[in-house]
């Protein structure tokens, strides 16, 4: 395939996929809840269409190392700060045991590769392809990431510079196990840090509403 064609094709990935994540958030997990499976085709459809290897979309362990140093130096400063703002707004002194129950991590940091699959190893990939730029791909990965969280306030702010950080350290080393990890991590001191009351247990799109 031509790159111009893969070009076109990448422009379809990057606006039709988000659009269709956030139509699935708002309307189709709760009319059409099978409707999943088109983001799935989607994705593995486009993966073949670029021949995308595992290395380019981040399942490698040759790298893994300099990835997980790499990610904890950026990741960590994120941690740092959602520890201090757990402390200034009055956070428990104690880490609630439902926060670090096996169970509990485990199906989300599923979850939380799940989503690096969709923001880096396909979003990203993409957007390196149009913007060569490392910074304005990871602007506009991070944007995009930011929407998918809307309405939540303390998500959709986090989640924008959560997902610039992540896109841009992918952007430099392509492995997806050090980010998926992160994200856990910062994605737990963001239930710990901000009241429940602000952030609704991290729900997203209509659930959010819901008390």
């Amino acid at each position: 395939m031509s790159p111009s064609a893969l070009r076109r094709l990448a422009w379809l990935d990057v606006i039709g996929v988000p659009l269709l994540v956030g139509w699935y958030i708002w309307v189709g997990q709760a009319t059409a809840p099978h409707t999943w499976i088109i983001f799935a085709v989607w994705l593995v459809s486009s993966f073949l269409l670029h021949r995308d290897a595992p290395k380019t979309l981040g399942w490698r362990a040759d790298n893994l190392w300099p990835a997980t140093l790499q990610a904890a130096g950026v990741l960590g400063v994120l941690a740092v700060a959602l520890l201090v703002t757990g402390f200034v707004l009055g956070a428990p002194r104690y880490v609630p045991p439902h926060l670090i129950a096996w169970r509990r991590l485990w199906s989300y940091f599923a979850f939380c590769l799940l989503q690096q699959v969709a923001l880096n190893s396909f979003l990203n990939n993409r957007l390196i392809l149009l913007f060569p730029r490392r910074w304005v791909s990871s602007v506009v990965a991070g944007a995009i990431f930011g929407a998918m969280h809307w309405p939540n306030p303390v998500l959709v702010p986090l989640t924008f510079l959560g997902g610039c950080a992540m896109a841009w350290l992918f952007a430099r080393e392509r492995n997806i196990i050090p980010l998926a990890i992160g994200q856990a991590l910062l994605g737990s001191l963001v239930a710990w840090a901000f009241p429940m009351a602000w952030h609704h247990s991290l729900r997203v799109g209509p659930g959010y509403y819901r008390r």
